[in-house]
């Protein structure tokens, strides 16, 4: 059955676009494990993947091969760890390099109180001297880049010097690629999901650090869920991060294809690539209904999607085939639809 939704052809230009440059998926946290990851990754080859900001601690006194594994399929995929003690940070740059990761990253942006108490997140952009010295004694132990993902500012440090400072000493240290959530951050007062959406976005920071810092890879995150908003950021600045975008629609990665001037795949093939890893996952004792939430945007915003949702949504068991039977009903409803918007064009 073909998924009459997906055609997406590419502008001639739209190649030229990516050179240099890239699309990332930002990391979150209970949403972008490695199940997410790998179906992510059928919708683009392209983009980088982040895992969940990993503390330090859960990885050197926890399950750390759960923690860090991940399918082959999701490279490029980069590590982002939440600390700021240089020799527990440095070891785990070190176990990311050996367990093949492409990248680490320094979370500098996070914003809740949990996180604060140890020092973790945004709080470290009033200490630009840790983070530098991170980033230092962690590239001094690993080949694969050390990289940091900041917010413009906290609290009352809201200034564009502000940041425009903090950047400048972590590039002193060897920090060459820098991610930037384009809100300042309330340490005090609001919480995760209010600091995602209350400070108001100013992107006009961001395009102007690419300006001040022109030999450094600076991207961008915050409120972008579409094609040309990602487009017309990639004009100012080297990267574009999108987050719950990518989560609540991730077909919005199939369609960013066309910015590498390449179709897009449709539904029903990411699908049949699906349905085996779900196997695999179920014979290592997974649990599917926990696999299946990750999945529940693939037919956002088209007809049927809601049926989509209710059947992989609040079940005890599961089954691959129920999964594939939901999926064929969906894709069934979208080609009639299609067909009868067809018919009802020519009688026009």
């Amino acid at each position: 059955m073909t998924d009459t939704a997906s055609a997406v052809t590419a502008a001639p230009h739209s190649a030229d676009l990516m050179h240099n440059k890239r699309l990332s998926v930002a990391p979150m946290i209970d949403w972008t494990t490695t199940d997410y990851r790998f179906f992510a990754r059928l919708f683009n080859p392209h983009t980088y993947l982040y895992t969940e900001m990993i503390s330090t601690s859960a990885i050197l006194q926890g399950k750390t091969d759960r923690l860090l594994r991940y399918d082959t399929l999701e490279h490029p995929l980069v590590l982002q760890l939440g600390g700021a003690d240089i020799s527990e940070m440095t070891q785990c740059a070190v176990e990311a390099q050996k367990r093949g990761f492409n990248e680490v990253n320094i979370n500098v942006g996070c914003p809740s109180d949990r996180v604060q108490h140890n020092k973790i997140g945004a709080c470290l952009m009033a200490e630009p001297d840790t983070v530098a010295a991170l980033v230092r004694n962690m590239q001094a132990h690993v080949d694969i880049p050390v990289t940091v993902k900041h917010r413009i500012g906290i609290d009352e440090h809201d200034s564009y010097e502000f940041m425009q400072d903090f950047v400048s000493a972590s590039a002193e240290a060897g920090c060459q690629r820098f991610i930037v959530h384009a809100r300042i951050a309330w340490l005090n007062g609001l919480s995760p999901k209010e600091n995602r959406e209350i400070p108001p976005l100013r992107y006009e920071d961001v395009y102007r650090l690419k300006q001040a810092f022109p030999e450094l890879h600076i991207e961008i995150n915050g409120g972008i869920d579409s094609i040309e908003q990602i487009k017309a950021h990639l004009q100012q600045v080297d990267g574009v991060m999108i987050g719950r975008a990518a989560y609540h629609n991730p077909y919005i990665l199939a369609e960013a294809m066309s910015l590498w001037g390449e179709a897009a795949p449709s539904r029903a093939q990411i699908l049949t690539k699906l349905y085996p890893y779900l196997e695999q996952q179920v014979a290592k004792g997974e649990p599917l209904p926990s696999l299946a939430r990750h999945f529940l945007g693939l037919f956002q915003g088209l007809p049927g999607a809601r049926k989509w949702r209710q059947a992989l949504s609040g079940k005890q068991q599961m089954s691959v085939d129920d999964i594939r039977r939901a999926a064929d009903a969906t894709l069934a409803i979208i080609e009639r639809v299609s067909t009868d918007d067809l018919l009802d064009n020519s009688l026009n």
